[in-house]
């Protein structure tokens, strides 16, 4: 394979890797400025998680329904075995599970477990992937890497598993019990198996236009919002049930009218990219009022958000530029 080739389909792979831990710490605001370096340790996690997903599903024909179930799994996995966030009442010295819907039965609190799966399912892995397989319309559904790749893939995510499971592990000091990893195993196991079951016969389209790609983007936006703005605004007890309602009005809705959407005959990539689009911006406001988990200086703070909010918003013109003139140009983006 020459080397102009082999870069052009290496480059999008890179790109992933080094976007999903910049959407899924930085600019989420887990993470300050300062902490650049410590992203850069995540990104065999994040990176190398999201682009393992992305890859074995197209790689088996697979889109979007595999690669939004395959992004759940990967967020129970991180927050579960690897990390343990969902059962440590003591994670980075902060009680998160000893809340209003705290489950004493499972251990478990669902505000925590529903907050989780949409972070990682939604930004961490799915936003990326669409942002990457925007800026390479033509090849967004092709493998990018071949066998060697994969593999190295999958060796450096396991890397990347293994560097935060001891490393949390010398940290926290917490180890959960032998059933909760065991549950949580057979949810995981389920999700992937669904992965491969799901989307394989294609579905009737539906009579009618979709949306805008800038109707599409606004939805996701509001639906984003509604979910993640209160829940770093509003901290009162109370409203860890209510957030809970929310997330799932918001998470029914979205599926069923993207699934209804992309069943129109003019649903296009350019749709697909608004619908990252408008989380992605989700991410960059809410950002603000987020502490990140190291206390450090409220000016170095907002200039970090104002920073990566910033680069975030680059990179949304560059790929929606890309998957435009791919579309067709501006009379494609506004139909």
């Amino acid at each position: 394979m020459s080397k102009p080739r082999l870069r052009r389909r290496i480059a999008p792979a890179l790109g992933l890797f080094v976007l999903a831990p910049f959407v899924g710490e930085l600019l989420l605001g887990n993470l300050a400025i300062s902490e650049f370096g410590l992203a850069l340790l995540l990104a065999p996690l994040y990176g190398g998680g999201a682009l393992l997903i992305r890859e074995t599903a197209r790689r088996a024909g697979r889109g979007w329904p595999a690669m939004v179930l395959l992004a759940a799994a990967y967020a129970l996995i991180e927050e579960g075995p690897v990390d343990q966030l969902l059962w440590n009442d003591a994670y980075a010295g902060h009680d998160l599970l000893h809340g209003e819907s705290f489950l004493p039965a499972i251990g478990m609190n669902v505000g925590l477990t529903v907050t989780i799966l949409a972070l990682h399912t939604v930004w961490s892995i799915c936003v990326p992937i669409a942002v990457v397989e925007a800026f390479v319309p033509d090849r967004r559904t092709e493998p990018w890497l071949g066998v060697p790749g994969l593999v190295v893939t999958a060796l450096v995510y396991l890397g990347g598993v293994n560097l935060v499971f001891w490393g949390t592990l010398a940290e926290e000091d917490f180890m959960a019990s032998p059933l909760q990893f065991a549950s949580i195993g057979v949810v995981i196991a389920a999700l992937i198996v669904l992965a491969f079951r799901v989307g394989r016969d294609p579905r009737p389209p539906l009579p009618g236009p979709a949306p805008s790609p800038w109707a599409v983007g606004a939805a996701s936006l509001i639906g984003t919002s509604a979910f993640w703005g209160p829940a770093n605004l509003v901290t009162a007890d109370w409203y860890e049930w209510v957030n809970v309602a929310v997330w799932c009005v918001v998470a029914v809705a979205g599926t069923v009218l993207v699934l209804r959407w992309s069943r129109m005959d003019d649903w296009r990539p350019v749709h697909v990219f608004a619908l990252a689009a408008g989380a992605t911006l989700t991410y960059a406001w809410t950002a603000f009022p987020v502490q990140p988990e190291t206390p450090g200086s409220a000016t170095l703070d907002l200039v970090g958000n104002t920073v990566f909010a910033a680069v975030a918003v680059l990179i949304l013109i560059g790929a929606g530029r890309a998957v435009t003139r791919h579309a067709g140009g501006a009379v494609a983006l506004d139909r």
